[in-house]
């Protein structure tokens, strides 16, 4: 092959990897790359997740450690975009951020206004109540006659809760402050809530014990969301999760923020 062949060869083969690579790119990902930065929705108040420490004034947290893998594997700035739970579906719709991230359920009610990534971690109902409460030791004595237990109202845990209850009675509250406040108050014996909010509670209170069932109840799967419809984004998340979980990055954050028994590792 002449030395004009090859150099025509190699242009050719160059074009058609690039064609290739075009090819798989997402235009959301295309669209960071060109922007230099991914937009990655968080809470700031979900400890263990995406948590401001107020200490430190430093966000920590499994989801930050793997916002932060992102950006790196795809050669972009990070800009995080304070969120919550109530402004998740708009502000994925309104295109504020490119990725959410900080343990969003996968409820099929969020299913019509986003596509989820495979699952990484994965946590049932657990209770918190008070270490002076002599007659709620254990999550078997909850559900009797004359103890109270909180749910916050428009949470998967109220349905689910209120179905599991037999005996004890479910009380419904409108924020998960409410919930604390009930229980320290004495107007209730425990409050329901999820493995990482419960894990907070007994590492930043005095008063707190977390209280888990023999048997997971309500186990729900925790994933990143991306807007409706971008599946090629979706796939490329994916595909990021997967490395995560391949070079122990993932469990190695769990591990660190205290969330090794949720990790989904498979």
């Amino acid at each position: 092959m002449t030395h004009s062949l090859k150099t025509i060869f190699c242009l050719t083969l160059s074009l058609l990897l690039l064609s290739i690579n075009s090819a798989t790119a997402s235009e959301r990902s295309e669209t960071i790359i060109t922007a230099g930065q991914v937009r990655v929705c968080i809470w700031p108040d979900y400890f263990s997740i995406s948590y401001r420490n107020p200490r430190t004034h430093q966000l920590e947290g499994i989801d930050i450690d793997m916002a932060r893998e992102l950006a790196g594997s795809m050669g972009v700035k990070l800009k995080f975009v304070e969120s919550s739970f109530s402004k998740l579906v708009s502000n994925l719709q309104n295109n504020a951020c490119d990725i959410a991230m900080h343990g969003i359920g996968v409820r099929d009610s969020r299913k019509p206004f986003m596509e989820f990534s495979k699952p990484y971690l994965a946590s049932g109902i657990y209770a918190v109540g008070t270490k002076g409460n002599n007659a709620v030791t254990r999550w078997d004595d909850i559900d009797r006659e004359g103890v109270v237990a909180v749910v916050q109202k428009g949470t998967y845990m109220e349905p689910a809760v209120k179905q599991a209850f037999m005996h004890a009675s479910v009380a419904v509250v409108d924020s998960f402050k409410a919930r604390e406040q009930e229980v320290l108050s004495g107007r209730a014996d425990v409050f329901m809530t999820d493995y990482p909010y419960g894990k907070r509670m007994t590492a930043l209170t005095q008063w707190a014990v977390l209280l888990a069932p023999q048997t997971p109840l309500a186990k729900t799967f925790y994933a990143y969301a991306v807007p409706k419809g971008e599946m090629d984004w979706l796939k490329e998340v994916d595909d990021f999760l997967l490395t995560m979980k391949k070079t122990n990055k993932l469990y190695r954050s769990a591990e660190k923020n205290g969330l090794s028994e949720i990790v989904v590792k498979d």
